[in-house]
C-alpha cells in the first residue's frame, strides 16, 4: 500500500545535511509536490501531509532545523518562554485566585423586595442603565470583566443582581424560578431602586437570563424598556437541549476543596475560556459547606500540574496527599431540581423577542443557533444580530471585551450613551 510506505519510508536523498536548507531542497520538494497532483485532489490530500510529516520527523532525530511549514506549528509558550518542566508531562500552575467583587463594581448592596434581599452590583452615574440577567447556575459576577471594559467605552450605569435561588440573593421562596417570578423580581427592583421614576432601561440578558429579559419585555413591566439584549439563548436550539441537560449536570464535579480548584477545573474543562472571568465568576457559583465526609474534590482533568514551588496540585506543603479539610465548596444551586421551569423558560421565545417595540440585537455564539422564526426575522431587519468566533456559551465571559465592543456600539447607534474615549465601533457579523 503506497500511503502506508510513506508514512515510513526514510528521509528522501536530496534532503541531505548538506543541503537541506538550500534551494536545491526546496525544488526537488516542490517537483515531488507537483507530482501528487495527477492523483487528483483526494490523493494530494492523503498524502502530501504524510510527506511532510515523515521529512519533519527525520529532521528533528538529526537534531537539524526545520523549514517552516504551514503542516508544523512550534509549541512555544504564549509567553515566549520556554517552562523547564516541559519534558516532565506536567505544566506550571497559573494564578487561579479568586478576584474580589470590588475590583471590576463600585458598589455592592442588598435590596429588599417584599422580605426578600437581592444582591445587587453596580457601576456608572449617568446615561441609561443596562439590567444585566445572568445565565440559570451563575451569579451577576459572571458581568464583571465585561462591565469594567464597557464602562470605559460609553457613558451608561451597569445594574448586576444575583437571581432568587443565585449568588448572595436571599428569598423566601428560592426554588420558584418560573419565567412570572423572576420577570416580576425584574420589575420590583427597578422600582425600589428608582422610585418608580427610572431612567431608560435596557435589558441584557444571557441564557436563562436572556429568556427572564424576553418574558419581562413581553410583560410590559418596565415602562421606561428602550433595549433589549439577548445573549446565545434561541426558542429552537435551546429546546433541543433541554434533554441532555440533566447528563450534563451529572457531568460536572459536585464539590471542590477550593475555590482555586474549582477555578482551574471551570478552565481546563472549557466552561469559562478566559482567566480573569474564570476567577471572578466561580466563586460566585459556589458555596462553602462543611466537609462531613470524603473532602477530595471530584475535579477531573486537572492531574499532572505543578505548583509555584514544584508540588503536585493534589500535595499540600508537606509534600502528602491531604488527609481531611474542615469545608468544601459546592454549587450554590441544584440545578437539577429545576427541570419543571425549564421549557417554561424558552417556549415562545423567538416570537416574544421578535414583537418586542424596543430596539433589538441578538449576540451568539454561531449562527447555526438560529430558528426559523429568527432567520426570517433577521432577513427582515427586525433585529441587530452579531456571530462571535472563539467563543463558548459563556459569550460575555469567554470574550469580555469583544461584547463590550458589541454593545458599546449598540447603544451609540440607537442614541442611548455617549461614547467615551475608547470607544470602538463594532460592525454587525451578519
Amino acid at each position: 500500500d503506497f500511503s502506508l510506505a510513506l508514512s515510513v519510508m526514510p528521509l528522501p536523498s536530496f534532503c541531505d545535511k548538506k543541503i537541506y536548507c538550500g534551494h536545491t531542497t526546496r525544488t526537488r520538494v516542490c517537483d515531488l509536490l507537483i507530482s501528487f497532483t495527477s492523483l487528483g485532489i483526494r490523493g494530494f490530500r492523503t498524502y502530501v501531509p504524510l510527506i511532510f510529516a515523515t521529512m519533519h520527523r527525520q529532521v528533528l532525530q538529526s537534531h537539524l532545523p526545520p523549514l517552516p511549514s504551514p503542516f508544523v506549528s512550534p509549541a512555544v509558550p504564549k509567553n515566549g518562554s520556554r517552562s523547564g518542566n516541559a519534558g516532565n508531562g506536567k505544566r506550571r500552575r497559573r494564578d487561579y485566585t479568586p478576584s474580589s467583587w470590588n475590583e471590576y463594581f463600585e458598589n455592592r448592596q442588598l435590596v429588599e423586595v417584599n422580605g426578600d434581599q437581592f444582591c445587587v452590583y453596580s457601576s456608572g452615574s449617568d446615561g441609561p442603565v443596562l439590567l444585566l440577567l445572568h445565565g440559570g447556575g451563575h451569579s451577576a459576577l459572571s458581568w464583571a470583566v465585561m462591565t469594567r471594559i464597557l464602562l470605559d467605552q460609553c457613558q451608561c450605569q451597569v445594574l448586576a443582581f444575583d437571581s432568587r435561588g443565585h449568588g448572595a440573593t436571599v428569598t423566601h421562596n428560592p426554588d420558584d424560578l418560573s419565567a412570572d417570578s423572576q420577570a416580576r423580581d425584574i420589575d420590583s427592583i427597578i422600582q425600589a431602586l428608582y422610585h418608580g421614576s427610572p431612567p431608560p432601561v435596557v435589558l441584557v440578558g444571557h441564557s436563562m437570563g436572556g429568556a427572564i429579559a424576553v418574558h419581562a419585555a413581553s410583560l410590559k413591566l418596565i415602562p421606561s424598556l428602550v433595549g433589549l439584549v439577548v445573549i446565545d439563548v434561541v426558542e429552537g436550539s435551546a429546546m433541543s437541549a433541554l434533554s441532555s441537560m440533566q447528563t450534563f449536570l451529572r457531568s460536572r464535579p459536585q464539590s471542590f476543596e477550593s475555590l482555586e480548584r474549582a477555578i482551574e477545573w471551570s478552565i481546563r474543562a472549557g466552561q469559562i475560556r478566559n482567566k480573569d472571568s474564570a476567577r471572578i465568576s466561580m466563586p460566585g457559583q459556589l458555596e462553602k459547606v462543611a466537609a462531613t465526609q470524603d473532602t477530595s474534590d471530584t475535579t477531573t482533568g486537572i492531574e499532572g500540574t505543578i505548583d509555584e514551588e514544584g508540588r503536585s496540585a493534589s500535595q499540600g506543603a508537606t509534600g502528602h496527599m491531604p488527609q481531611s479539610t474542615e469545608h468544601k465548596y459546592v454549587w450554590r444551586i441544584d440545578l437539577s431540581k429545576t427541570e419543571q421551569y425549564w421549557k417554561g423558560w424558552f417556549q415562545g421565545l423567538s416570537q416574544k423577542f421578535l414583537s418586542c417595540p424596543a430596539s433589538k440585537l441578538l449576540l451568539l455564539a454561531g449562527v447555526d443557533r438560529l430558528d426559523k422564526d429568527l432567520t426570517i426575522g433577521q432577513m427582515q431587519g427586525k433585529f441587530e444580530m452579531h456571530v462571535l468566533p472563539k467563543v463558548g456559551h459563556g459569550v460575555h465571559e469567554d470574550s469580555p471585551d469583544k461584547v463590550a465592543d458589541v454593545l458599546s456600539h449598540f447603544l451609540v447607534r440607537n442614541k442611548f450613551a455617549q461614547p467615551k474615549g475608547n470607544y470602538r465601533r463594532s460592525l454587525p457579523a451578519c
